[in-house]
């Protein structure tokens, strides 16, 4: 069964890809593990905590509306 990855994880996909940054770099730079970026943009975990996305968002350089919208 595939999982459709949610709005947060295409955002999240979008911004990092338009940085050139890898799942490895963003993970990295947001102090995350590489599988929960893996897991968030697959869309295997649909709703990440506000914590993580806030970590993902200033490693983005975009603020939390920005993923969220």
């Amino acid at each position: 069964m595939s999982k459709e990855p949610s709005a947060i994880g295409k955002a999240i996909r979008k911004y990092r890809q338009e940085k050139n940054m890898s799942q490895e770099a963003l993970a990295r730079t947001a102090n995350l593990s590489l599988p929960t970026i893996v897991k968030i943009e697959s869309g295997e975990t649909p709703n990440p905590g506000i914590e993580t996305v806030k970590k993902i968002a200033d490693a983005l350089g975009v603020s939390l509306d920005d993923l969220m919208k």
